[in-house]
Order: C-alpha cells, then sequence, then structure tokens
C-alpha cells in the first residue's frame, strides 16, 4: 500500500495508519482471506465488561465466540463464571471437554439430545454410577409447560433422572394495555403469574428440577441508542429504554418472587441463579438485587452493531481480511470475496463494516458479495492489488462459521492459530 506521507495525514488518519500498518507487519505471512482476533482488544474489552458489570458475574455467551481457544481465555478471568450456550447440542459437546456450569440459552426439541442430558443427570444423582461425568451440570431452557413433556420421555428413556431447568420469562416492554410490545419474541410468559404458574408446572414435573429464572432485556441489551445519523430514532429508542427500565426491575423481582414461593411451597431448594442483560445493558441490569448474574459475549469482539451505544466504546477486537483483486477505475477497489452477512432484518446495519484502512466504504449497489466486495474511497487509490483490507462483521460469533481457523494476535505478532467450532468439525446452527 502507497501511503500518505504524514504531514499531510490528521491525528486520527495517523492512528488509523498506524493500526493498519501492526496488522501488516504482524500478518504479512498469512495468506488472505483470513480471520483473527486482536487479543489486546479482547482482553481490554473483558475488563470494560467487568468492570460494567461490578459485582456481578458474568455468563458468557458462547454463540458470540464460537471458539474454544477465546471462550477459555474469558472463564480464566476473575469477572466471568458459566456459560450461556446456544443449542443443548453444544452444551453436550462443551461439557465433553470439561466445561462447567452450563446454562442452554433456548428450548430445545431435540429429543436425542434430551435422552444424553438424561443420561448424565442420571448418572449424576446416581452415586454407582461410574464416577464423575467430564464437565459440570448442564441446564436446559423451558417457556412454557408444553416443553415439560418432552423431558419426561427423555427420563422415562434412559430409566430416570431430573433435568435441571432455567424458566425464559419474557422481558420486553409492554404498553397501552398490551397493545404495544417492544422487544423479541420468545417466552409467553410476561407476568409474575404467568412465571408462577410455570414454576408450578415445572415443580409437579417429576422429570425436572428448576434452578434458573433468565430475562434478557433485547430491547435494550441488543439496540443500540445511537444509530448514526438517524437522530430522530436515537430520540425514540432512548425514550423506550427509560420507559422500560423503569418498570423491568420492579417486574423481575416481583417475577422471581413468584417462582421462588413455588420453590418454597414445594420444599424445593431456592433458585441457584437470576441470569439478565447482555453486552449492552451490563450496567443497569446488574444495579438489580434480584439479578444473580448477567451475559455478556459479543462485547469481547466488538462487532460492526456494537458502534451505535453510548454507554460503552469496546476495541474491534474479531477482523478478517481480504485481498484486494481488482481495480475497476478511480477510487475503487475490489476485494475477493466478503459476502459475510450477520442475521437479523435484511438491512445495511447486517453488512461487514470496512475497517482498515480508513476512508473504504461498501459499494451501494452490490454490497459484500460472495465473489467480491467493492470497496470505495480515497484510501482506495493506495492500495495495490495484493493489498488487504479489513473488514468487521457486523455481528459476533457468526463469523466464525465462515473460517475453520482463527489467528491471535497479540502486541505485532501472531502468536497462535486457533480452531473454531466450524474448524473443529461441528456446526450447531
Amino acid at each position: 500500500m502507497r501511503v500518505a506521507p504524514p504531514s499531510s495525514l490528521g491525528a486520527p488518519q495517523r492512528t488509523a495508519e498506524a493500526a493498519y500498518a501492526r496488522l501488516e507487519r504482524a500478518t504479512a505471512e498469512l495468506r488472505a482471506p483470513f480471520a483473527l482476533i486482536d487479543l489486546d482488544a479482547f482482553d481490554a474489552n473483558a475488563r470494560d465488561l467487568e468492570r460494567r458489570a461490578g459485582s456481578k458475574p458474568i455468563r458468557l455467551a458462547s454463540k458470540s465466540l464460537r471458539c474454544r481457544a477465546v471462550q477459555d481465555r474469558a472463564l480464566a478471568r476473575d469477572g466471568f463464571q458459566g456459560t450461556l450456550a446456544f443449542t443443548l447440542p453444544e452444551a453436550l459437546w462443551l461439557a465433553e471437554r470439561g466445561v462447567q456450569d452450563i446454562v442452554v440459552a433456548y428450548p430445545t426439541a431435540d429429543e436425542i439430545a434430551l435422552r444424553e442430558l438424561a443420561e448424565r443427570s442420571r448418572a449424576e444423582s446416581d452415586s454407582s454410577g461410574g464416577g464423575m461425568l467430564q464437565g459440570g451440570p448442564i441446564a436446559v431452557m423451558i417457556d412454557s409447560a408444553e416443553q415439560l413433556p418432552a423431558l419426561d420421555r427423555a427420563c422415562a428413556v434412559v430409566g430416570g433422572g431430573r433435568i435441571r431447568v432455567c424458566l425464559d420469562i419474557d422481558s420486553g416492554w409492554r404498553a397501552l394495555a398490551g397493545k404495544l410490545r417492544v422487544g423479541v419474541k420468545r417466552s409467553p410468559a410476561h407476568t409474575p403469574q404467568q412465571a408462577g404458574e410455570l414454576a408450578r408446572a415445572v415443580v409437579a414435573c417429576d422429570s425436572a428440577r428448576l434452578v434458573g429464572v433468565m430475562m434478557y432485556e433485547a430491547q435494550i441489551a441488543g439496540v443500540g441508542d445511537d444509530p448514526p445519523g438517524r437522530p430522530w430514532r436515537a430520540r425514540a429508542i432512548r425514550a423506550m429504554q427509560a420507559l422500560s427500565g423503569r418498570e423491568l426491575p420492579v417486574r423481575r423481582a416481583a417475577i422471581v418472587a413468584a417462582v421462588q414461593q413455588q420453590l418454597a411451597r414445594a420444599g424445593q431448594p431456592p433458585l441457584e441463579l437470576v441470569n439478565g442483560g447482555g453486552t449492552g445493558s451490563l450496567e443497569r441490569t446488574s444495579r438489580e438485587d434480584a439479578v444473580s448474574e448477567v451475559t455478556a459475549g459479543s462485547g469481547l469482539y466488538a462487532p460492526g452493531l456494537f458502534d451505535s451505544y453510548r454507554a460503552f466504546t469496546p476495541a474491534p477486537a474479531a477482523l478478517f481480511a481480504l485481498p484486494i483483486v481488482r481495480r475497476p477505475g478511480n477510487g475503487v477497489v475490489t476485494a475477493l470475496g466478503g459476502g459475510y452477512l450477520a442475521s437479523g432484518p435484511g438491512d445495511r446495519a447486517r453488512l461487514p463494516h470496512p475497517y482498515l484502512p480508513a476512508g473504504l466504504r461498501l459499494d451501494r449497489e452490490e454490497g459484500a458479495g460472495e465473489v467480491q466486495t467493492p470497496l470505495l474511497g480515497q484510501a482506495a487509490d493506495r492500495l495495490a492489488l495484493g493489498d488487504r483490507v479489513y473488514l468487521r462483521h457486523a455481528k459476533a460469533g457468526e463469523l466464525c462459521e465462515r473460517f475453520s481457523n482463527m489467528y491471535l494476535l497479540q502486541g505485532d505478532r501472531i502468536v497462535d492459530e486457533v480452531p473454531t467450532y466450524r474448524g473443529e468439525g461441528v456446526c450447531f446452527l
């Protein structure tokens, strides 16, 4: 890359040029495309998450990392405790590899995996069952009594056992007598009464043992309050989050009390965990007395969607590099591949974010394509064929579904190459 003389660059651009030069020095021997994790940024983000969580432990969202080496790095920290898996097969796979204290974030209809979990649960409760199992306990998520018969069937097949259960209770915000609903479409249980009824059904189920409650406030934790170039939307989001932020702690405390009451009436132990929040709401959620732990994961990688939050500014840690292979004209170069779109609404926010060198943007007509990604801007004229550009995925762990390994960068050198889930031969969704 032909770099402009320092005297012609402003301070932010000089900083960006230095960051680009660091990446180029460290990865000079690598063949693009490739993905990397900047461990310096990763560790800085972990420290900031711990600061924001205060005294509450952080349960690590495994789907946001999808790489055991970096998951282990986070879990080795004092501020992180336990894993929030995204499927039951993933949880079982992690437990086989020694991961402790796993909660499955989403309900499952996988009866094969439930039978395997029932076998683990029976062995855990059977003192003559042949010694310790690999990994720690696993709790599955339910949000409806309709999901309990599957637990009964699994335990019946293996001849007993009780499966640890966590309740997923809706944290969305409702107004206008429930006509206006803001938040993701998850649990049908929303009120303390509904949570108590669900807890009563679990307590009455011989195949289940109620150990936790989870309430994820996606409308706060997962929605940035400072979308670029959209000031009116930003105001609306902040107003909604303020209203929801006042209502939710009161309702969450009442929900936890209702669930605890059902456990006490049945003579069963109290809840082991009450999980809430996400990367975008750690400060708010960790202040609630009813919450025993918070969840985070995406904030460690700092994907593009996290650029629209005012409360924190994570350092980009997860990057992927593409080679420049075309020059269609002035002010434009074309990279090979790059169509790594994120899940969610089909809008531009789900596209990869050009990161370094600074001054590049996606083409509105082509976006990020399967075979090529045009990049526009003045920086394009300084790039030669064969140079690399670095981009950030819009979301976090989904990048790992595109690469079988990731390079770990520390300081000015690559210190390791580690497999992603895909590189270990597994794909859970």
